[in-house]
């Protein structure tokens, strides 16, 4: 290699290095001015719990944090426990991403002895742009439909397009289907959900729709896509972390080409524990420019937010009162639980999940419907049904907590316990 050359090489390397230390001391600076920005100093306060608290808190104002970039919750008096935090987009009022705010996002363990409350400073573990992807990721599985893994272990995947079940006759409302989350999969490799079973061909995995929808008069049926259908409009987020994986989009209810309906959708995983997997799912829906009247099936009450469970053997419902071996139609309930044995080749023991109810939601508890051949519907507004108002956003929040092994009442109480804790941690200033 000629001289001139190596010089022209040599130059190129220490610019990129310079470029390189640039990016890191920039990034560090970020991530240390969140420190400076918040005086006086705010703490993460949060209920203390026997299961998992896992978290999504957004920051003060004051707070400027870097998204990018390692971060931590210390334990105030607790300087041993520390806990892995990333930043992730904050939700407006109206489901879209919120300008200029972010909210932090941890799992928080139990520990023994801890008081009622339990404090947390924020603090930066360091900062590279190599942190962002790392834990999860999303790939396309097909043009309609995206997928999440964590590391190698496939997690989820949401159907945005339109999906055909190429068995059902083609004249058949329930022959398509979007906007969806299946496969959904457990956390032995097994797959929880099912897509157009025998029985039912129209229910699709963790699915979210009403049977009697009101709108000028005329009535339309999401629960079959019968005259109405849900469509993908557009991606408000994705973001994969350490931590947790973030997919925020936008959806609509349309009429022909009519839409009648805005729905936003967040769902947030956390990353697997040694027996649990949170997936929170928050939705805004906003009528566009008429009422919209939602009602539930008579005697029933189901019509909101729905999983239907895989073949398996031995299933078994729990409610807050304990396990039941009767269906419950029209029922007022926080939460619900399936565990079986999934015929699932990956399932070696039982497992299960349970569908959370979000203690702020409207008519908190709401009714349920359960079946014991596989399907628990939280039923909202219920089959008295209500009347929403154009450009006025409705925001519904739910958990699918996944279990690997059989859950009692008692864990399935601190595994709510730990949700509705979630909902109260509040950034205060520090004492």
């Amino acid at each position: 290699m000629r001289a001139s050359d190596c010089r022209r090489l040599w130059g190129r390397r220490f610019r990129a290095s310079l470029w390189a230390h640039a990016l890191v001391l920039s990034a560090a600076v970020c991530a240390c001015a969140v420190l400076h920005a918040a005086e006086p100093a705010a703490v993460l306060v949060v209920p203390a719990s026997n299961a998992v608290v896992h978290v999504g808190a957004v920051l003060p104002p004051e707070v400027k944090a870097a998204r990018l970039g390692a971060w931590q919750l210390v334990e105030v008096g607790q300087p041993a426990t520390a806990i892995p935090a990333q930043m992730a987009a904050a939700v407006a009022a109206d489901g879209t991403a919120q300008e200029g705010r972010v909210q932090l996002v941890a799992s928080i363990p139990p520990r023994q002895g801890a008081e009622e409350i339990r404090k947390f400073r924020l603090r930066p573990v360091g900062a590279s742009a190599g942190d962002k992807g790392a834990g999860f990721r999303f790939q396309d599985v097909s043009d309609v439909s995206l997928g999440l893994w964590e590391g190698e272990t496939p997690v989820l995947v949401y159907n945005h397009g339109m999906v055909t079940v190429e068995r059902v006759p083609a004249k058949d409302s329930r022959r398509t289907r979007a906007c969806y989350i299946h496969p959904l999969w457990g956390l032995q490799g097994e797959v929880l959900t099912d897509d157009a079973p025998g029985d039912h061909t129209h229910h699709r995995g963790v699915f979210w729709a009403w049977p009697h929808i009101t709108i000028d008069g005329r009535e339309y049926d999401l629960w079959v896509y019968n005259n109405i259908k849900q469509k993908f409009v557009g991606w408000l987020a994705r973001e994969a972390g350490p931590v947790a994986a973030t997919l925020g989009v936008e959806n609509g209810w349309f009429v022909g080409d009519k839409k009648v309906m805005i729905e936003r959708v967040w769902m947030r995983t956390y990353r697997a524990g040694a027996s649990e997997r949170a997936l929170d799912i928050e939705f805004t829906l906003t009528p566009v420019d008429k009422p919209v009247t939602l009602v539930g099936a008579p005697g029933k009450s189901y019509g909101g937010l729905n999983a239907r469970y895989a073949p398996r053997e031995k299933t078994l419902i729990t409610v807050p009162s304990g396990p039941t071996k009767q269906d419950l139609p029209d029922t007022p309930l926080a939460w619900a639980d399936l565990t079986a044995k999934f015929k699932d080749q990956n399932a070696r023991s039982p497992s299960g999940a349970a569908v959370f109810v979000d203690p702020g939601h409207p008519d908190y508890p709401p009714t349920w419907l359960t079946r014991h051949y596989g399907i628990l519907c939280v039923g909202w507004p219920g089959v008295k049904g209500k009347t929403f108002e154009p450009d006025k956003p409705i925001r519904l929040c739910y958990r699918i907590w996944i279990h690997k092994s059989a859950a009692d009442t008692e864990t399935l109480k601190d595994a709510y316990d730990a949700y509705a804790a979630g909902h109260k941690a509040e950034w205060k200033p520090e004492d």
